[in-house]
């Protein structure tokens, strides 16, 4: 008896040496009130999205000070406890960011958050607004052993797109091996196109978040010429009511992406309602980032 035992632990410890470990992943959080709630319509094998936005739902029941103040039981105030203001010296002069995880490196993951016109960094890290959807991002990173950052930059031209580099790479430095996600704003989109195009960056990035964001539609040419391990997953959100950007060129993007290289890792989540600016309400972050984290061992990227 006690031989047969023996035996069936020391197999299941060979086992346990020789499985391979399971991919990294997030963790569920607040899944429940975070997810999307009803899907009206489902293309390109799922790549394809229109979501219902509900106001009713998704914004008067959802805050208890319209625009301002979400229920508190989409928040968690945990984060507080790895939540830091940091600085980094680029060219001469400080950017500064708030970095929320494992701020001081060793991170699995590294998501930035790059803010549009008329915001800045505090925008990323405000629990209370787009229905608690920034404080959601931080739970997410944080119980998962990755840090979030939001991050001031001087502007959405070439010293911004400096001053993101700087921050991707000493992140990257920080956390070596950890893929770096660009989640892009509105305007700060123009940053992240010129990232992925960088030679010291695009290998490690992950992803490119696009949230009521633009599109350069001459990536559709360079993505043509893309080894598959290159191709660096998209993912688009915006809504029916974005009279800011638009969003009719954003699906045009994601459709002329989808005829040219079909099996570009793309994906295009329509909001039915919600003006400009709702993708950082309604975005399910947890989603977007799996999907893009399960990719990487697929393409090969590191």
């Amino acid at each position: 008896m006690l031989a047969c035992l023996a035996m069936l632990l020391l197999s299941h410890a060979a086992e346990a040496r020789t499985s391979p470990p399971k991919p990294y992943q997030l963790a569920p959080y607040k899944d429940d009130l975070f997810q999307y709630a009803n899907i009206l319509d489902s293309q390109y094998d799922g790549d394809f999205l229109t979501v219902e936005y509900n106001r009713p739902r998704d914004l008067y029941a959802r805050d208890v000070e319209r625009g301002t103040k979400v229920d508190p039981k989409y928040v968690s105030l945990d984060t507080q406890a790895v939540e830091s203001e940091q600085s980094l010296d680029v060219g001469g002069h400080t950017i500064t960011y708030t970095a929320v995880g494992k701020s001081s490196g060793g991170a699995k993951a590294v998501v930035i958050f790059v803010h549009g016109l008329g915001t800045g960094r505090a925008t990323g890290v405000n629990d209370w607004i787009h229905g608690g959807n920034f404080n959601r991002i931080k739970n997410l990173m944080m119980r998962s052993d990755g840090v979030y950052v939001s991050s001031s930059f001087s502007d959405f031209g070439s010293k911004g797109t400096a001053e993101i580099k700087a921050l991707v790479l000493a992140e990257a430095n920080a956390s070596p091996g950890a893929p770096v996600f660009l989640a892009c704003a509105s305007a700060g989109g123009n940053i992240c196109w010129h990232l992925v195009r960088d030679a010291e960056v695009k290998p490690l990035i992950g992803g490119l978040i696009f949230l009521d964001s633009t599109m350069d539609r001459s990536y559709l040419k360079t993505a043509a010429e893309l080894a598959p391990a290159e191709r660096v997953p998209i993912h688009i959100s915006n809504s029916k009511e974005d009279t800011v950007l638009g969003w009719k060129s954003q699906l045009q993007f994601f459709r002329d992406m989808k005829a040219a290289v079909p099996d570009y890792p793309i994906r295009f989540v329509l909001f039915t309602a919600g003006t400009h600016g709702i993708s950082l309400r309604m975005t399910d972050w947890r989603v977007t980032l799996n999907w893009m984290l399960g990719l990487l061992k697929t393409q090969q990227k590191r």
